[in-house]
């Protein structure tokens, strides 16, 4: 580039410059601009290749800071996630060899030392850090934060629930069982607080010994995470009989296999039915904890420049239609959820089979209203002006690699419920009604993920908005002595660029709507809907085994996808 721009400029002196007769050369006011012009160019040149050259340096120096230390953290990551892996799912199959006890002094080790850990960073690290730590904007937003705490609080109270429970059995079974939630309830206080404060935090000494501490934090989550559930799908369902129909709406817990254990207090077995309603919470704190821990390890070392730019701000008055309508949807869909969740346990096939069909039409409204609003956003963002951001943010990338993974659970799902249903034809109204919700719910991932993602990566309204007062500032300055009546119309200039165009106001309706929409679709899973035991298709295409591997794997996954689609929905919402 600056071969050819020096080529240029004595080409243009050339042409633009003439000899006089005394022999001297007589320089035009069109040369000399001519030339500053290409001087300017030139000075542009390697104003680039400087800027170049110092992105290739941070990056290698980026590379070269991570050293050791971005290693031995992933192997510390990935052994204590098999390790826990192995051991929680040999508590879950095997109640002699291993027992849930082997599992409980497991995760109490690992969140002890994720505490002491948290302890050194706040005492030791942070302080020394703080005059050279720097903070990623992007990174720990507050309404995530926000459901952090909620999320923590209602695990806290499951953690209460627990301890009661167990306590009645101190008498005939391990005491190891009520320190387990015990040390969780201190663990959820100080890791809640820790990733209140520190959720932004870019360290730039300690380095190592951080990147370790976060992903023995990551790993202790994912632990917790995967215990969670394994015991959740316990107390969810038995085997059943498949040549019986019966719902698979069993409990079951260690203590009812020991027929001389009994609790020695009457409310038992109350705690036990509150703290299980109470697993959801738990599992999504746990994953929440997980990515900001995660985002905090990539920003280990970090050096991050947020241009002075201001943060955008939920403004809910912007939008009516998107929350009124998402807002009944999960009045209708709650009622619809409590009729199924009585209605399934009945031994009346024919109220069975209607419980069914108003879940199974419940689905297909919500999944079909969320296609055609996504739909419309989607063709709202080929109308959009707005230009894609490039500038590395951890948090965002994050978020897409979630939002990708986690549906990869649903996705699975639906895939081999079609073919289940395919495979063994349609022969009734409840068939047809669950290959619809099959396919209906795979579009309608495939859009949101879309809308999401790009939602993600487009230009924030807000920094749009301030370039254009900005130069809208500017050229009202320049043509203030002009007249009034430019002064007034730059001034119609600037109060446009602060009005939010109709494309804005769609996109916020679609993003409200969405968000509320997830919602109903996280609570019915979250809180015990499985019609895919309740309707036995798949079950007996598939087997009982195969089948509930499937269902167990992918539903945890799916659960997520909604919550975690909510989140993204609000960046989105904030950012149109």
């Amino acid at each position: 580039m600056r071969t050819v721009a020096e080529k240029m400029l004595r080409t243009c002196n050339l042409l633009c410059t003439r000899k006089t007769t005394n022999g001297d050369t007589e320089a035009h006011p069109s040369n000399i601009e001519t030339a500053a012009q290409m001087e300017n160019i030139q000075h542009l040149d390697d104003m680039e290749a400087a800027r170049a050259d110092v992105h290739h340096v941070e990056a290698v120096a980026e590379r070269a800071h991570r050293g050791g230390g971005w290693l031995l953290s992933g192997i510390l990551c990935i052994n204590v996630l098999i390790l826990g892996c192995a051991l929680v799912s040999s508590s879950a199959f095997n109640s002699v060899a291993v027992t849930p006890v082997h599992r409980h002094i497991l995760l109490i080790v690992l969140l002890a030392l994720t505490m002491l850990w948290m302890l050194f960073y706040t005492t030791v690290t942070y302080r020394k850090n703080k005059d050279l730590i720097t903070q990623d904007s992007h990174a720990g937003p507050v309404w995530l934060r926000a459901g952090l705490v909620l999320f923590g609080l209602l695990s806290l109270l499951m953690d209460i629930f627990k301890m009661a429970n167990y306590i009645g059995y101190l008498h005939c079974d391990s005491a190891v069982k009520v320190a387990f939630p015990a040390v969780q309830a201190v663990f959820l206080v100080t890791q809640t607080y820790f990733l209140w404060v520190h959720a932004k935090d870019c360290v730039q000494l300690h380095t190592n010994v951080t990147r370790c501490g976060l992903m023995l934090m990551l790993s202790t989550n994912l632990v917790v995470w995967m215990a969670t559930v394994t015991e959740e799908s316990i107390h969810q369902m038995d085997a059943p009989n498949l040549n019986v129909s019966i719902s698979p709406k069993m409990y079951r817990d260690s203590y009812d296999q020991v027929s001389k254990c009994s609790c020695s207090h009457s409310a038992c077995s109350t705690f036990k039915e509150a703290f299980y309603y109470l697993y959801p919470f738990n599992m999504e704190y746990s994953l929440f904890a997980s990515a900001m821990a995660y985002v905090m390890w990539k920003n280990v070392g970090r050096l991050v420049d947020d241009h002075g730019r201001s943060r955008a701000k939920f403004r809910p008055r912007e939008v009516l239609m998107g929350p009124v309508l998402g807002f009944l949807l999960v009045v209708v869909g709650v009622v619809t959820f409590v009729v199924y969740e009585v209605e399934i346990t009945f031994d009346d096939q024919a109220v069975r089979r209607d419980a069914l069909l108003i879940h199974f039409v419940m689905n297909i409204v919500i999944v079909s209203l969320m296609c055609v609003s996504t739909a419309a956003g989607c063709v709202i963002y080929r109308l959009d002006r707005r230009e894609h951001v490039s500038e590395k943010n951890p948090a965002r990338s994050l978020d897409v690699q979630l939002l990708v993974g986690a549906s990869m659970g649903q996705f699975i799902i639906s895939y081999f419920s079609a073919v289940a249903v395919v495979a063994t034809g349609v022969r009734d109204n409840l068939d047809a009604l669950n290959l619809s919700w099959a396919v209906l719910m795979v579009l309608q991932l495939c859009l949101q993920n879309y809308f999401i993602i790009e939602g993600l990566h487009r230009e924030p309204f807000h920094v749009m908005q301030e370039d254009a007062l900005h130069t809208n500032a500017h050229a009202l300055e320049e043509r203030g002595q002009a007249g009034g009546i430019t002064e007034q119309k730059s001034r119609c200039r600037l109060m446009a660029a602060m009005r939010p165009s109709w494309k804005r106001r769609v996109l916020k309706e679609v993003c409200a709507f969405l968000m509320l929409a997830n919602i109903i679709l996280w609570i019915m899973p979250a809180f015990g809907a499985r019609p895919q035991f309740d309707h036995n298709v798949e079950m007996k295409f598939y087997k009982f085994t195969m089948w509930t591997a499937i269902v167990n794997i992918g539903l945890p996954f799916g659960i997520f996808y909604r919550m975690h689609s909510v989140a993204s929905l609000f960046e989105v919402y904030v950012i149109s």
